[in-house]
Formats: structure tokens, sequence, C-alpha cells
């Protein structure tokens, strides 16, 4: 067993360092979708930004509600454009298609996979459409508020949608990371994380965590959010120049 994973039952360790690591999955499985489009998907000619569905006034709106400037929202579609044509072209993203890119299969089950999906895919259609794709990224961005970064956290959770996050739900996820990390731990330790979360983030003690209960438990562990930012998405374009083309948008001068 991992050393560190081997010492989750230790007082050693906070509750807060156990739940980082937790989160840590989330993070690894955002960076690889962009990765991996990035790796495998890089343009062989110029391309125009932009789709019928998707125009210049929609891509300078959505620079304007989230973190990205427009020539990095450019950037995103272009990615996004890939990874949605990998099986099924119609402008969205399926889940057989980030399990593609992510695992080179569109077969199988994977609770933790299917958990980011379902939170990226906000109008719960069951795919994933260019502003939602960019929409949740910018959870992810240097930028982007503390609070949007706590709500995000909060509904990874909150498996079955009710607005609490319950004993059942901690250990199903709790299981499912550590699947992604190929650490086994036994069921008691399983409990004992279960029970150090809810012995102090369960303010009420009515045995269910609301949202403002992990806002304040967030408040007093400030780290746990520590894995919810990909420094790079500060600036796509530089991380990723091959996908910027001619544009008739540009960026503001900056002052």
């Amino acid at each position: 067993m991992d050393s560190t994973w081997g010492s989750l039952a230790s007082s050693s360790l906070s509750l807060a360092e156990k739940l980082c690591a937790a989160f840590f999955p989330v993070i690894l499985v955002v960076d690889a979708v962009v990765y991996a489009l990035a790796r495998c998907c890089e343009p062989k000619q110029k391309s125009v930004v932009g789709s019928p569905r998707f125009g210049f006034r929609d891509i300078e709106r959505l620079a304007d509600e989230t973190e990205f400037s427009v020539n990095e929202v450019e950037a995103l579609n272009e990615l996004f454009k890939k990874l949605s044509r990998s099986i099924i072209d119609d402008g969205s993203i399926h889940k057989e298609e980030l399990r593609l890119a992510l695992f080179k299969t569109p077969l199988g089950e994977n609770l933790f996979l299917d958990r980011v999906f379902d939170l990226f895919d906000q109008k719960r259609n069951g795919v994933i459409d260019f502003e939602e794709f960019v929409r949740s990224l910018n959870v992810f961005h240097p930028q982007a508020s503390p609070d949007v970064k706590l709500d995000f956290s909060f509904k990874l959770y909150d498996l079955r949608q009710t607005g609490f996050i319950e004993r059942e739900e901690v250990e199903q996820m709790v299981a499912a990371i550590l699947k992604e990390t190929n650490v086994d731990i036994s069921d008691e330790v399983l409990q004992h994380v279960t029970n150090k979360t809810f012995q102090e983030a369960d303010a009420d003690k009515d045995g269910k965590i609301n949202k403002e209960d992990w806002k304040a438990f967030v408040k007093q562990y400030p780290s746990l959010l520590n894995h919810m930012t990909l420094p790079y998405l500060r600036d796509v374009t530089a991380r990723f120049p091959s996908f910027i083309f001619n544009t008739e948008v540009k960026d503001p001068d900056p002052a």
C-alpha cells in the first residue's frame, strides 16, 4: 500500500490533508482532458473559430463572463471541436468521447469520470456543449473565485444532487478516488475517513453536510481548494500556441 494513503487513519494527517488528497484526481482528470486533446489533435491547417451554432458574439460573451480572454476561448473552442467529433460529430461531447480521450477506449464504467462528466453537463441532458465546457474549465482558472471552486467541490460529493452530502456518498466517492490511484484500503480506514469528515464538517450534527456546513469547513481549512486550480489556464494561448489562428476578434490591449 502506498505510504501516504497507508497513513490515512493516522492522526498525523489532518482531515483537510486527507480530503485534499481526495480532490487531487479531479485536477488529474481535467488536466488529462486538455492535454489529451492538445497532444492528439494538433491542427494541420488554419481554421475559422466558431460555427453556425457558436459565433464570434458568443465567444466575446463567454470571455466577458469567465476569466478567459477572447483568444483563449477561441483556443478552447478548437480543443472542444476535436473531442466532440471523435465519435459522434454533433457539436457536443458525449461521455464515450471523454472516455476515449482519457483511456483510449469508449467502453467501460468509471464512477469518478462519470461524476466529473455529470458536473460539466450543467444542463443535465447527457452531453457537454461548448459553453458548458468553458464554464466548467473556468472553475479551475487561477483567478476563479473561491466561491465558484467551493460550489464545484460540494457538488462533487453530492452524488444524488439533494443539496446535502451524506455518509454513503462520501464513502462512495473516496473509494472511487482511491481506486483511480490504485490504492486498496480497508473498510475500517474508509469508515475512519467518513467519521472524521462528519465529525468536523457536520456543524449541526444532523448526519448530513449542507452547503453552509461545507462553506464553514472550507473556510477553516482553505487548503482544501488548493487542488481546484490549473495554473496554465491563466494563459491558454501561451500553453497551446498551435491552436491560435487568424481571428476577427481581438483581445483588448492591456491597460
